[in-house]
């Protein structure tokens, strides 16, 4: 097959990580007969300083004209005001809002190999592999906005309608059907008007699935499940708001944020694939950063947007077998270890993928 990406590295570590990506796309390509075509462009802080906007029109340009979109990071002290007009992260928000992106897929998994670097007891993260399906344009996030007024007081609208919540949670529940069937939505239906519709609709869209197990937890209880009992959880359908902040609690349970990949998708075969971490400016330069999550998103753009399972599956295995063989970056090593950079890990990845079997 023949695809376009469009290439927006971004900020801090996100040009290293996504050099990795981009190698073992081409990888990929050379292996199984595809052609890739890297289109690059600007976003974020950097789109900032080389245009004045963090998402230029030559970048949209590119991202129109393209099959999916390989992120890396937006970000930094260098841009951190939040009062300031223009800052990056709304370069990230308006590709989503453009697009479509409506559901945010986050897996989150444990490995026998890396339990050690995980803050919880070994026997409490076995069989933990739950997929986040996180709301993306609707929500706090994207509601009327009110700045500090001269009495003192700000708000923020949390507005959802019926078919935000069905379009989401059918993509959940479609997901379920191929894991272990089970959804578990995560709201504050005992506060909140908006968590109300969300899981009356939530319901109704249910009875279109017999076959997937529904529950439903209130955000404050799934905080202290997703660390007391993760392994419970399968698919986990929530907010834009709930989603954010309930998945980043879920990535320490993998050990490093460096290790989770991300999707964000459209109603159609055009996503958005991005590692969760940010751009980590203190590490920035160093050539040290983690570039798996970088690269289970690759994985999750072979399989979503251009359909190529076996593809996918290919670079997800050699990533795993890379951290079985006990190769580790600095934010995974410990005390005694040499941990190798980052390119040298994204080589040892290579290397696994190259001496797979077809």
């Amino acid at each position: 097959m023949q695809a376009t990406i469009a290439v927006v590295a971004g900020d801090g570590v996100g040009p290293e990580v996504v050099e990795q990506g981009l190698l073992a796309l081409a990888a990929i390509g050379e292996r199984y007969g595809h052609s890739f075509d890297m289109q690059h462009a600007l976003i974020g802080g950097a789109a900032i300083d080389a245009t004045g906007s963090p998402l230029p029109d030559e970048t949209l340009a590119v991202c129109d004209n393209a099959d999916a979109i390989l992120l890396g990071a937006v970000g930094g002290p260098k841009w951190s005001d939040p009062t300031a007009p223009v800052r990056p992260e709304q370069g990230l928000l308006a590709i989503r809002k453009r697009y479509g992106l409506f559901a945010n897929l986050r897996p989150v998994f444990t490995s026998p190999a890396l339990a050690a670097y995980s803050p919880l007891r070994p026997e409490l993260l076995q069989d933990v592999d739950m997929l986040f399906v996180r709301e993306l344009t609707g929500g706090i996030y994207f509601g009327k906005r009110q700045e500090m007024d001269k009495s003192g007081a700000a708000s923020d609208e949390l507005r959802y309608t019926v078919k935000e919540v069905e379009r989401v949670a059918r993509v959940a529940f479609e997901a379920a059907r191929n894991r272990r069937k089970r959804v578990a939505s995560v709201d504050k239906a005992n506060v909140l008007a908006s968590s109300r519709l969300w899981r009356k609709t939530v319901v109704d869209v249910s009875s279109d699935y017999p076959d997937v197990e529904l529950e439903h937890v209130l955000v404050d209880a799934c905080t202290m499940y997703l660390i007391r009992q993760p392994s419970r959880f399968d698919v986990i359908l929530t907010t834009n708001m709930f989603g954010d902040i309930l998945s980043d609690e879920a990535s320490v349970l993998a050990g490093s944020l460096g290790m989770l990949p991300s999707a964000s998708l459209s109603e159609g075969t055009k996503g958005l694939y991005e590692p969760i971490h940010g751009s980590a400016p203190d590490i920035a330069g160093r050539g040290i950063a983690n570039p798996t999550g970088t690269l289970l998103s690759c994985a999750m753009m072979l399989r979503y947007s251009f359909k190529l399972e076996e593809e996918a599956q290919a670079l997800e295995a050699a990533v795993h077998q890379t951290l079985e063989a006990g190769h580790r970056t600095a934010d995974i090593s410990v005390p005694g270890e040499s941990p190798l950079n980052t390119q040298d890990f994204g080589s040892r990845i290579l290397a696994q993928l190259t001496h797979q079997k077809m």
